[in-house]
């Protein structure tokens, strides 16, 4: 084991610095990770340039990162199911406490989660990062690094569409072509969706996803209003979608996720935007349509890995761009600036591979 932990720290807002750490000590109940691939998140981005995202306010320096995989270096003492040399998918939301939303399954609400990257808590974009060994899922031989890191996104899409209620047959449109709205278009194919509609600006990423399956993508334009898009799509699909799942967080969007469901049908809301947005709830309230909130994922990891290990979902084209941890800045930048859709960095400088 080198000695020294290369980690990605952020001071304050704009202020992201490479630096060396002391490599953590695992509990009884940790495991330390040699850690492998790290996707770079949106969320990563914004507390790098604002410094906060919402209530969560950095104030003290942060270790960034929680899209991440590695390889087990070092079990603690109580640890039973995992081994060194193992390699794992890192799940970044550990619940504190046995609260009532832990009891019920819903620990991603737990008030006290901790949970990598959101402050104060650490992330693991580094070169060793201790974790519960709870929420460390070994990753089947099929299965690599790159796209271990990939399942915390496409967590997202799976607790989305749970939500959402997808099943066979269902019509879906999904506002925003990111990598969010890619995963949940993915995983609603793979759920038994039979026609999905995809809008973006973007006509790049749009070309992605008609590639990862969607039947329909929809170029929006700046001018275009919600109700002509709710238009739009419903002249596509023949009819209104029974399921919406709204990945932009920009409010003419969100309207137009409300517009476009089916009546009795659901709106899911993914994407995170203005505190306070203008949405036509009349029109949701008098038609039923269910407006349903996301919250991070939980119980996500089994399945994802499921589906990975299957085939019946391929993450790998989401992947455009790769750095060796020490252009973590370079990386970050690259995401900024909208460049492709997932920037991966490499954290084992010995195996730069996928």
């Amino acid at each position: 084991m080198g000695e020294s932990n290369l980690s990605v720290v952020l001071h304050a807002k704009g202020d992201m610095r490479l630096e060396h750490r002391p490599i953590p000590e695992p509990g009884p109940n940790e495991v330390l990770l040699q850690m492998h691939s790290v996707g770079i998140c949106g969320s990563d981005v914004h507390y790098w340039q604002n410094g906060r995202i919402g209530d969560f306010v950095l104030k003290k320096p942060m270790v960034l990162g929680h899209e991440a995989s590695g390889r087990v270096v070092k079990v603690g003492s109580a640890v039973t199911h995992l081994k060194p040399g193992d390699r794992v998918a890192v799940e970044p939301g550990v619940p504190r406490e046995m609260d009532e939303f832990f009891k019920s399954g819903r620990y991603n609400l737990s008030p006290t989660i901790f949970f990598c990257a959101t402050p104060p808590d650490d992330g693991n974009l580094c070169r060793y990062y201790k974790h519960s060994a709870n929420f460390c899922y070994k990753l089947p031989d099929n299965v690599t690094f790159e796209e271990g890191a990939l399942i915390e996104p496409l967590s997202v899409g799976i607790h989305a569409c749970r939500r959402a209620g997808v099943t066979l047959g269902s019509t879906v449109l999904i506002c925003g072509a990111g990598p969010i709205g890619l995963v949940c278009l993915l995983v609603a194919k793979a759920m038994g969706a039979s026609l999905a509609v995809i809008t973006d600006l973007s006509a790049e990423r749009l070309a992605l996803a008609r590639e990862l399956g969607a039947d329909f993508a929809v170029e929006v334009k700046r001018e275009d209003t919600a109700e002509q898009l709710a238009r739009k799509v419903e002249g596509l699909l023949g009819a209104q979608p029974h399921i919406t799942i709204e990945c932009t967080g920009v409010q003419s969007s969100v309207q137009t996720a409300i517009y476009a469901t089916r009546s009795g049908g659901v709106a899911v809301m993914v994407g995170l935007g203005a505190e306070m947005t203008t949405i036509p709830l009349v029109n949701a309230a008098v038609r039923e349509v269910d407006i349903r909130g996301v919250f991070r994922y939980c119980n996500t990891w089994p399945m994802a890995i499921a589906m990975l290990a299957s085939k019946k979902v391929n993450v790998k084209p989401l992947v455009t761009h790769r750095f060796p941890l020490e252009q973590a800045v370079q990386a970050f930048e690259t995401t900024r600036q909208g460049l492709g859709v997932k920037v991966m960095l490499k954290c084992d400088e010995n195996d730069q591979n996928p």
